[in-house]
């Protein structure tokens, strides 16, 4: 597996995370065990969570399916920060509850990332970076990120934080790139040169952050995915004729376009099936030219000024 180096020297970490929102769907632990499993074969010891998946059983699920001498082998990152139905809250002692709560059903002592996740409005960075220093001293959590934030939101974070914002994780995929798009169209006037995001993938890139492209393989806010979707006929032709040329699935070809942009965008898959994972994971075996990333942009609907 390609992995990717972030700005903390000592944390390298895969090219692909396996997303565990929907783990919890499994129920048999043995199927949980064979997931995880097989994941790390791969080269995939990444696994992405949140305390709101499935209101926390799955990362109990999670907990009870790693054997002790495994945890040391593998990466494990959490969120908090949502109050399902209630608000966003970025408090300190919410944080530092949620990552208790955590930790407690993830069955570790530390987790190795802890991202927060979707902006709280509210939010006091001094009482943020509190937050943060509590955890960090204690060694229950190594290194730190956020969720779909723009550059704005993290600098003023960053003004308070003594620890390093490592991520950013946002729905990316060749069918929802605006990231992209506002740069391509800048000083254009149409919808896709809209600067929706602040400039998030140049800033990310000059202050070495590492994105996280969520939803890989949809297209709007969950409408469907574009992988066979009708909608996106000229895009899936063109996925599987690179398939076809890279003896791989359109999935791993969708995911191999995320790996070649130079930003070095780490992708979260979110399956829950073994054979699938196993599929995607070629997406590390070849490298698209540039022509053919092009070509696939085009095809999503995109365009070139």
């Amino acid at each position: 597996m390609k992995t990717i180096l972030t700005a903390k020297k000592d944390l390298e970490i895969p090219a692909i995370g396996l997303g565990c929102m929907r783990i919890a769907e499994l129920k048999e632990k043995s199927r949980i065990r064979d997931l995880i499993e097989e994941a790390c074969s791969l080269g995939i010891n990444f696994f992405d969570h949140a305390d709101i998946y499935a209101a926390g059983e799955s990362e109990r699920l999670f907990g009870e399916c790693i054997d002790p001498g495994m945890r040391e082998k593998i990466l494990i990152q959490t969120k908090c920060g949502i109050r399902p139905g209630v608000c966003y809250d970025f408090s300190k002692d919410y944080i530092i509850a949620s990552v208790e709560g955590s930790l407690k059903r993830l069955k570790t002592d530390y987790v190795d990332i802890l991202i927060l996740h979707r902006p709280d409005t509210l939010m006091e960075p001094e009482e943020v970076a509190e937050a943060f220093e509590k955890l960090e001293t204690s060694g229950k959590v190594r290194y730190f990120g956020v969720s779909n934030m723009n550059p704005g939101q993290i600098a003023l974070l960053n003004q308070a934080v003594h620890q390093r914002i490592l991520f950013d994780q946002i729905q990316f995929s060749l069918a929802h790139c605006g990231i992209i798009d506002s740069g391509i169209n800048f000083n254009i006037d149409n919808r896709e040169g809209v600067n929706r995001d602040g400039g998030l993938l140049e800033y990310a890139r000059l202050n070495k952050i590492t994105l996280q492209a969520w939803s890989p393989f949809q297209y709007g806010m969950f409408e469907g995915t574009f992988i066979g979707s009708e909608k996106y006929q000229e895009l899936n032709q063109v996925l599987e004729e690179y398939a076809q040329k890279y003896d791989a699935s359109p999935n791993a070809v969708a995911v191999s376009w995320i790996m070649r942009h130079p930003a070095k965008i780490q992708t979260i898959v979110g399956s829950t099936k073994t054979s699938r994972i196993k599929e995607i994971s070629k997406a590390a075996q070849f490298e698209l030219s540039r022509e053919e990333w092009y070509r696939l942009y085009l095809a999503a609907g995109k365009r070139l000024p």
